[in-house]
């Protein structure tokens, strides 16, 4: 590192394979918008919900030009919706989750914290367990362990006890779990106001600024107001 030069700090963004792909891009748009750097999982899993999600197929030779399309991709499929963060695409930095000897797999590797979204049942398992199975989980055991900020964004109905149990436990090791429930108090007109609405709230447990959705000020029919 040169003289004067900040050291990266990147947040570790993983995505599982659950449904909800939006949530992962509207993250990923708005840390980038909020100047922050990102180091990029994608899980086995999560390729192919975004596959069938959004026609898109993610491969690691060309994981630049596949996540453009990703991040240009509005909440209703529809291409070419975003293209704000084009001049920050190269603070993202990718690793395949296959690669265990990545840096996130350790714990000196210097961090912000991680961000799971979408979380599938699978990888809250995994995560809860330790059992490490791909760099994914990996990289969440370590933010665990190191005592780091790690946002566990699940996706699914309904929990069984199981799942639940799990969460507990990761709840019990200091990760915040955040279900992507949308709310709609603030306003919402699109499904695009809905995802960003989750987005937010993943991001208000990171302690990133964002403006992805209306705050509640605490006065009633606001958010049927045109702002």
């Amino acid at each position: 590192m040169n003289p004067g030069q900040t050291q990266r700090r990147p947040w570790i963004v993983g995505v599982s394979g659950a449904s909800g792909t939006a949530y992962a891009a509207a993250v990923l748009r708005a840390l980038l918008d909020a100047g922050e750097s990102v180091d990029l999982v994608v899980s086995r899993a999560s390729r192919l919900t975004l596959l069938d999600e959004t026609g898109i197929a993610f491969r690691d030779a060309h994981w630049q030009q596949d996540l453009r399309e990703w991040l240009a991709r509005g909440a209703d499929g529809k291409p070419g919706t975003f293209n704000a963060f084009e001049g920050r695409i190269d603070a993202v930095r990718h690793w395949s989750a296959g690669d265990l000897a990545a840096g996130p797999s350790s714990g000196s590797y210097r961090v912000k914290g991680m961000l799971i979204v979408p979380a599938s049942t699978a990888c809250v398992a995994g995560v809860a367990l330790g059992l490490s199975k791909d760099l994914l989980q990996r990289a969440a055991s370590v933010t665990l362990k190191e005592g780091r900020k790690l946002v566990v964004a699940v996706r699914e109905t309904p929990l069984n006890g199981q799942t639940l149990r799990h969460l507990v436990a990761l709840d019990d090791a200091g990760a915040t779990v955040l279900p992507a429930s949308p709310a709609f108090y603030a306003g919402a007109t699109h499904i695009q106001d809905l995802v960003d609405f989750v987005a937010g709230r993943i991001l208000d447990a990171a302690g990133v600024e964002h403006g992805l959705y209306r705050r509640w000020e605490g006065e009633l029919g606001g958010g049927s107001r045109t702002v």
